[in-house]
């Protein structure tokens, strides 16, 4: 649904919406010693219940505990990894149309002190870059949406969320004022798109960030 707005400032999700996490589930997969298809079967199951994707580890290790499992995969040189080619292709541009246009545009997401670094290390077309390793507080939490308000300019009414995730990204960004919208890609995007609390929570439910763009950031 599209509602007119005026919008000041864009905040961005990480996984699934600015970067594919192909690499960063086969990394898990072959961390923990299963074949890759089957981890992302057993993801995509969890997901369908709705649930928090880390409990994807439990039923290949019970008890798995996934902040120790990074601390060791960073320690055998095996940490998480971003570069420019795992970014989506249209997140450039569109994040250079937005910003050209006049909007603010910054990165909010649940990721670490160390992909937050990485991702600065790409120098993106915005303004700023948080995640809630950095913050110590992660979504769906409503202070983790505190933040991005006192992060982004404007009032919450006039900042848009944009993310993947129904309940990590837009039921809990929508509780808290923002505009959002949901963009279709990753297997929650995909999974949750046409469903009645997405279509009748977001402002926009999009098919990549080109089209967002279109509708922001009009070129003439």
């Amino acid at each position: 649904m599209v509602r007119p707005v005026m919008i000041r400032s864009a905040v961005f999700d990480v996984g699934e919406t600015l970067l594919d996490d192909t690499r960063e589930f086969a990394a898990w997969a072959d961390w923990i010693g299963v074949p890759r298809h089957t981890f992302s079967a057993v993801l995509g199951a969890v997901t369908a219940q709705g649930r928090n994707n880390a409990e994807t580890f439990q039923y290949f290790r019970p008890g798995f505990d996934l902040i120790q499992e990074r601390e060791r995969r960073e320690a055998a040189g095996l940490g998480e990894q971003i570069d420019a080619a795992d970014l989506y292709p249209d997140v450039i541009p569109a994040l250079t149309r937005l910003r050209a246009g006049g909007l603010w545009v910054g990165v909010a997401g649940n990721q670490t002190a160390r992909a937050a670094a990485l991702l600065r290390a790409l120098n993106l077309p915005v303004d700023a870059v948080a995640t809630s390793g950095e913050w110590g507080v992660v979504k769906p939490d409503a202070a983790f949406f505190d933040r991005v308000a006192e992060y982004a300019p404007g009032k919450r009414g006039e900042i848009l969320y944009v993310g993947d995730h129904r309940d990590n990204d837009l039921i809990p960004a929508h509780a808290a004022g923002f505009r959002t919208a949901l963009i279709r890609r990753g297997p929650w995007g995909y999974l949750w798109a046409d469903e009645p609390r997405v279509q009748q929570t977001a402002d926009w439910v999009v098919d990549s960030l080109t089209e967002l763009a279109d509708v922001l950031a009009p070129t003439t």
